[in-house]
């Protein structure tokens, strides 16, 4: 297994694509690509139905899967508000790829089940596939579509990204062999000696302790420990100091945990999601996420250092499992939230990511939402760096 990864920023697609492929090319050292990832910004938006010929006249590219993005990430490094192109090529020797694609509106019933998920996708879940997907924000049905992939495949790793760029539907574009789609979701299922090893990085630290909930509607919090949320967060301010106390007013969510058998449930193994509204009269929360009795949850804060020290954690964590050593290339779906208009500098997730890993190609782009697992089910975040790491298996 070979990965390589350039991104170009050139002023015109021709000299981009040149550049990159000259560079993948001379990295990969005379093996051929048996996938190929491209990203592109929305600056040659006018040239993109015409990036995949240009590709296929200068390399091998084997199976071609790709999108539009905000934001583009390639070589390690990662290119904000200015044109740029990535490629990121990997050698894949005993690895299967089967392309993927949905319109994802007419998903199998969440009720039924889980091999008319895998008739319908038409992947065998024996073959042990490990997803990466990409789909337009403006047509995708995330939450069934996730679930359903949970389902049918639930050993199976998922990773990737809602493609950026564009304001309106019909406006991004996505990837997939010889093909180009607006709306939908695109992919690859990798199987055989292959394993995607997923990071994900939601950005937020703790804060207080994690309670109960012990009354709840659906997405309404109404009671945690036998006390309205709303109390329970006044009771708390007193306990913080003066910098937690500014954030609490601007960059409050709510952890949920997703695996409820771990007995001390830590940094990330929360899931993060917006507080939406507040019932003064009643003490209430509304939460977006669908909420259940006896679930944990723990309130947790975000900014620039949290999210920096979130991700180092992360990524220690992950060195200090078997085979991270074996990893050959990665790709990296960001929040558009996150990078510059984060950390006031460019390449921060990145360039941790090389200080942590090495030199391992890093190609991906910024997202309109990221995909990757928490405990052991697979979310569409936001603010978050969801990493795919690929080694042999």
């Amino acid at each position: 297994m070979k990965w390589a990864s350039h991104i170009s920023t050139e002023e015109t697609i021709e000299a981009c694509v040149e550049e990159a492929v000259a560079a993948v090319v001379q990295q990969l050292a005379g093996k051929d690509a048996d996938l190929t990832l491209l990203f592109v910004s929305p600056h040659f938006r006018t040239e993109y139905r015409a990036i995949p010929q240009m590709l296929k006249d200068r390399m091998p590219v084997g199976l071609l899967l790709g999108c539009s993005g905000g934001g583009i990430i390639g070589g390690g490094k990662e290119v904000e508000q200015r044109p740029a192109f990535s490629l990121t090529a990997a050698h894949l020797p005993g690895v299967d790829l089967q392309a993927i694609h949905s319109d994802t509106l007419n998903l199998p019933d969440p009720d039924t089940a889980p091999s008319v998920w895998r008739e319908w996708l038409g992947v065998d879940a024996a073959k042990n596939p490990q997803f990466i997907l990409l789909a337009d924000p403006f047509s995708f049905r995330g939450e069934e579509f996730l679930g359903g992939m949970d389902f049918a495949y639930p050993q199976s790793s998922k990773v990737g990204g809602l493609a950026s760029g564009a304001q309106s539907q019909g406006g991004n574009a996505l990837y997939l062999g010889d093909k180009i789609y607006n709306e939908g979701l695109v992919g690859v299922a990798l199987s055989g000696n292959v394993q995607i090893d997923t990071i994900v990085a939601q950005g937020c630290r703790p804060i207080g302790k994690p309670l109960n909930i012990t009354q709840c509607d659906q997405t309404r919090l109404l009671a945690v420990d036998g006390k309205p949320p709303l109390e329970v967060l006044e009771t708390m301010v007193d306990t913080l100091n003066e910098y937690d106390r500014k954030l609490l007013r601007t960059s409050l969510f709510l952890g949920i945990e997703m695996d409820p058998l771990k007995d001390d449930p830590g940094q990330g193994d929360f899931l993060i999601r917006n507080l939406m509204g507040v019932d003064r009269e009643t003490g209430s929360l509304v939460v977006g996420a669908l909420l259940r009795e006896g679930q944990l949850v723990q309130f947790h804060l975000r900014d620039k250092v949290m999210s920096s020290e979130d991700l180092k954690v992360m990524l220690s964590r992950y060195q200090s499992k078997d085979g991270w050593r074996d990893a050959k290339g990665a790709l990296l779906f960001s929040c558009l939230g996150r990078g510059e208009h984060l950390y006031g500098q460019p390449n921060h997730d990145s360039d941790l990511f090389k200080t942590k890993m090495g030199d391992i190609p890093l190609g991906g782009f910024f997202c309109n939402g990221e995909i990757g697992p928490v405990g052991k089910t697979t979310f569409l975040h936001g603010y978050t760096s969801s990493f795919g790491i690929f080694r042999p298996s």
